[in-house]
Parts: C-alpha cells; sequence; structure tokens
C-alpha cells in the first residue's frame, strides 16, 4: 500500500495497443463491416470522436445499431467521473480514468434547476429541486429522457435517498427512492422496462429484539468533549451535505436481495433490503466526535465506507467495509497527506461504481477555497490525486462526482 505516481495501464489501453499493433499487420479496409465494429468496439469510447473523422467507413458507425450491439457487448469500461461545482447546472467536465485526462463536454448542458444525484451503467440521473421530478441521460452522446412525475402526497415525506442500478442491457435500468423518516420509512421505484413508477412499499424495522433507536434524542446530537489543548468542543450529529449529495446512496446485489444503504441527516448509515422490505442502522465505525466527514460508495458489488477523522492534532482518511457485522479495515491515505487536510474544516465526497476505484474528493467552504482529488486503487492497494482541472487558464474547482461507465450505446 502506498502513494503512486506512476499511471497504471488499464485493460483498455491495453485492448488498445494491441489493437493498433495489430492494424499495422493487415489493411483495416479488408475487414467486413461486422468485424470492423466488433473491432472499433473495444476502443477507449474517447477513441471513438476521434475515430469517426478518420473517414466515411468509420463515421458510419455513429449511427450504426449493429455498432451499438457490438458495443454493449464489452463487458465493463473503465469508469469517467463526472465532476459537480458547487453551481451544480455548470458542470461539464469529466476525468477520464483510462487516459487519466480530463474533459470537457460541450455538448453537455444540464438543465435550470435539476442537480445531479445518481448514476449506473452509462447514465446520469438528474432532479428537479423545486418538482422532485426526475430525468437521466447519457452524458456521452447527450441523449436524455423524461421521468413521469410522482404522485403529488409524495412531496410531504422528506426525501432520503435516490439510487439507481443498471440491468445486463445498457438501457435497462432502475431507479429507488426512499423516503419518510426513521421508523417510518417507505420506497418506490421506477423500471424502464414497465416506464411507470410501483407503488409505495413501507420499510419494517428488521426485528433484532431492539427498539430503533434514534440518535437525534441523544442529548439533541450534541456531543462535547476535551481536545488536546483543553478547549471545550462542540461535536454535533447533524450531517450536512452539498446538493448534489444529498439524496446520495449505494446498491448492493447479493443472493438477488437488493440492499440501498444511505446516511441519515444523523450521519448514521442505514441498510434498507427491498427484497425483505426491511430496514437496520449499522453500527458506528468511531463515536460521533470523531467523525468528522463520512460518505458511502459501491464498488463491485461491495458497499465501502471512507471516513475523515480528526484526533490530537491529525487528520486521518480511511476506508472500510463491513463483513459479518464487523468493520474490516481496506486502506488509509497516507499519513503525510491526510495531515495537509487538518484543520481546514473541510468535507469529503466519494464515489465508486464500476472498476476498483474509489474518488474522493476533499473541498472547503469559502472565503478559503480548497480541494483536492484523491483515487484508491482497490487491487493495487495505491493511492495517487487527480492533478488540477483548467479552464480558460484558471483552476475549476469540485464538490463531488458521480461515477459513470462511457457508453456510447446506452440509451433512455
Amino acid at each position: 500500500m502506498g502513494f503512486s505516481d506512476r499511471k497504471r495501464k488499464s485493460r483498455d489501453e491495453q485492448d488498445y495497443t494491441i489493437t493498433l499493433a495489430s492494424a499495422a499487420a493487415f489493411p483495416m479496409d479488408e475487414l467486413s463491416d461486422d468485424v470492423l465494429e466488433r473491432v472499433l468496439s473495444w476502443l477507449p469510447t474517447s477513441s471513438f470522436f476521434r475515430m469517426t473523422s478518420v473517414c466515411k467507413r468509420w463515421k458510419s458507425t455513429k449511427t450504426s445499431k449493429s455498432f451499438n450491439l457490438a458495443c454493449s457487448q464489452v463487458p465493463l469500461r473503465d469508469p469517467w467521473f463526472f465532476m459537480i461545482t458547487n453551481d451544480s447546472n455548470s458542470s461539464t467536465f469529466v476525468h477520464d480514468s483510462t487516459e487519466n485526462s480530463w474533459k470537457n463536454l460541450n455538448h453537455h448542458r444540464n438543465r435550470r434547476g435539476f442537480v445531479p444525484v445518481a448514476s449506473s451503467g452509462g447514465l446520469l440521473c438528474f432532479r428537479c429541486s423545486v418538482s422532485g421530478d426526475f430525468f437521466l441521460c447519457n452524458p456521452i452522446t447527450g441523449s436524455s429522457r423524461d421521468l413521469p412525475s410522482l404522485a403529488s402526497q409524495d412531496n410531504n415525506k422528506p426525501l432520503q435517498a435516490v439510487a439507481m442500478t443498471t440491468a445486463l442491457t445498457p438501457s435497462s435500468f432502475k431507479l429507488v427512492i426512499i423516503s419518510g423518516e426513521a421508523p417510518n420509512l417507505c420506497f418506490r421505484f421506477y423500471e424502464s422496462d414497465s416506464g411507470s413508477w410501483s407503488k409505495e412499499v413501507k420499510l419494517e424495522k428488521k426485528n433484532d429484539g431492539d427498539e430503533y433507536n434514534d440518535s437525534s434524542d441523544d442529548d439533541n446530537g450534541i456531543v462535547y468533549f476535551l481536545s488536546k489543548t483543553g478547549a471545550v468542543v462542540v461535536a454535533t450529529n447533524n450531517l450536512q451535505r452539498s446538493p448534489s449529495k444529498q439524496y446520495s446512496s449505494v446498491v448492493t446485489v447479493k443472493d438477488n436481495a437488493e440492499t440501498v444503504y444511505f446516511l441519515s441527516s444523523h450521519g448514521t448509515i442505514m441498510a434498507c433490503d427491498l427484497t425483505e422490505r426491511c430496514f437496520t442502522e449499522l453500527p458506528k465505525l468511531l463515536p460521533p466526535f470523531l467523525e468528522y466527514s463520512i460518505d458511502l460508495v459501491e464498488c463491485n458489488g461491495t458497499m465501502f465506507v471512507v471516513l475523515l477523522s480528526e484526533f490530537y492534532e491529525s487528520s486521518s482518511l480511511r476506508i472500510w467495509k463491513l463483513e459479518n457485522q464487523s468493520w474490516v479495515h481496506v486502506g488509509m491515505l497516507p499519513p503525510a497527506m491526510s495531515h495537509e487536510l487538518y484543520g481546514r474544516e473541510g468535507d469529503i465526497n466519494c464515489v465508486g461504481g464500476a472498476g476498483n476505484k474509489i474518488l474522493v474528493c476533499f473541498n472547503t467552504n469559502p472565503p478559503e477555497v480548497y480541494c483536492r482529488y484523491f483515487v484508491y486503487d482497490l487491487v493495487a492497494e495505491q493511492w495517487s490525486e487527480l492533478s488540477k482541472c483548467f479552464k480558460d487558464g484558471e483552476a475549476v474547482e469540485f464538490v463531488s462526482a458521480l461515477s459513470f461507465q462511457p457508453r456510447i450505446e446506452a440509451t433512455v
């Protein structure tokens, strides 16, 4: 485990190198359309926009249904991170983890009043902060679709979480919303196959022998403790989140059981089993006064917790996962780097998704704007830091991100 400056070759890059070497052995023009499209479908997605300007034949793949079918048969693509600024309507930048570079999706324009809240496969989900309506889009192609409005009575219950999953085909998706206040939680879902919202389903508290304990009632959610210098510090359980992460949640599927994890307003982790229609509150990692900032991510079907804590005038950024109701430590940001975050009163917003990478966005509020972006590779057990993104000579600061697979064939 450690910090690595070296750029690791991804699977897509290796396929791309092999394809170019093979192309030198025989003329591409001799390939049939079907074989050519299969070859081109394995190129990195960023190469798609360049290859369409090579010749008329390659350009024709842009509207070819058989090419889209060939792309859909590529099982996995390295994730791109859709970056979100304080003004969510101006988000147009993505980070390509394949080429380790920034890209500006000039064709992508968010609708005013809509905030990105979820992602899965090759699609992003946006929610209107006023009406509560949703729309989905493919950020690569720009295609979008409005979902039917929810019934007005749903607006009376506070929204807790928005989660999204995709099926085997890139164009098949499911959007889940969880609303209410524990212990009175309920959920609804929208499936692309049916094109409609389900009825509201109530979630029961999982019967573990204990009554539900609302941590907000304990001394009004306030904890007093002494710092190393002897000063009295107040720690509150109230969780403050950026608009784009307000309803953030992750979905895992194990043994055909779908579970949605989200952070309550008091920072506790809630696990909602949609199959059994029940929920439970997971044990805390650390005492409340040590959990400075927390977020959840999903990678390859596993839920991870990223936790920033401060104690004894130092900061610690660690990653954990839950196994058999016990927290297992996965990785830690090198102390020399995490110490640079101490005392800045910043927040972390994290995202996982396809592949084995977790992106951690650290940012502080004005007047002192300070942003850092760390990536942890779960397989290599190495940390890296993203370079700054510049626009017109000025650095663009991001507060959070969503992970998606760059799939041109994903439609809505």
